[in-house]
């Protein structure tokens, strides 16, 4: 059986030092504070942001939760964006996704001040996740690389296959992976045959964003899985890119839920940390 990379300990360890860092920030008479905005109707949306605000909780966080209706206009929410940027006390701002199809999310995530953006949406932040200059960069993808290396896996001079090249996962991880030094094969809707790519890699990152996407015969018993994928099922359940039997065929393989996901969210509040310290002029930003 494979090694299974869960998340909670390494989480755990970030937890400790934010709260470390925000009784810090006490002593000064700050109380971080996140502000969430989310419009209804997606349900996993709901459950996410719900979790965010019990660890927000646990930290010693301030946590606000902005709801809107579904049929809430465009417009509102820029509005919101804007007072948010301007709210000395409010520093992260974060969107949940997916929003209705009458609201773009690229322009929403557009009005966000780039030092409140835990979640590196922004242009701004985007391009320093590109070049490797100072800024905010999003949390799952920084998630899949602390989770390899928390297990003790080296990436300089590894052949990583990467499965997806979304703007949200795949894109900004194939950036990091770059600057660890790694040798990236990139794969997507488009390549006819994934299982080859996987037959030369030492190390995989699944970023689909579909169920099963990954077979037991695309694998190797050598091969190292980090699965980013987070899919819903007819029954309610949880379930990653990767299908579930992957831990009889493979070296080690991140477990959906408590592996990607989990870390996630603790390095979102790691970035909140971050951006207090942009906002004092503390740390740069590009």
């Amino acid at each position: 059986m494979a090694l299974l990379m869960k998340a909670k300990e390494a989480a755990n360890r970030i937890n400790t030092e934010i709260m470390a860092e925000v009784s810090a920030l006490g002593m000064e008479g700050i109380t971080p504070h996140l502000a969430a905005i989310i419009v209804d109707g997606d349900p996993a949306s709901a459950y996410y942001a719900e979790a965010k605000r019990r660890i927000a909780e646990r930290l010693g966080v301030s946590f606000c939760l902005h709801a809107f209706q579904a049929d809430a206009e465009e417009a509102e929410i820029m509005a919101l964006v804007r007072q948010l940027n301007e709210d000395a006390s409010v520093h992260g701002i974060m969107l949940e996704l997916p929003l209705p199809q009458h609201i773009s999310a690229r322009k929403v995530e557009r009005e966000i001040r780039p030092s409140k953006d835990i979640d590196g949406v922004t242009p701004q932040n985007k391009l320093a996740t590109m070049t490797g200059e100072p800024g905010l960069y999003p949390a799952t993808p920084q998630a899949c690389i602390y989770l390899l290396k928390h297990y003790g896996f080296a990436l300089e001079g590894k052949n990583v296959t990467l499965v997806g090249r979304g703007q949200t996962v795949g894109l900004p991880l194939f950036h990091l992976l770059q600057r660890e030094q790694s040798t990236v094969t990139v794969c997507h809707s488009r390549t006819p045959d994934i299982a080859s790519h996987l037959s030369h890699a030492d190390i995989a990152f699944l970023a689909v964003g579909r169920p099963n996407r990954i077979t037991s015969a695309m694998v190797h018993d050598r091969l190292i899985v980090v699965d980013a994928g987070i899919n819903e099922t007819e029954d309610g359940r949880i379930t990653g890119d990767g299908a579930a039997d992957l831990d009889a065929y493979v070296t080690a393989v991140s477990p959906v839920p408590g592996g990607v996901g989990t870390l996630t969210t603790a390095i979102l509040f790691q970035n909140l940390m971050k951006a207090i310290r942009i906002q004092q002029g503390r740390e740069e930003q590009l």
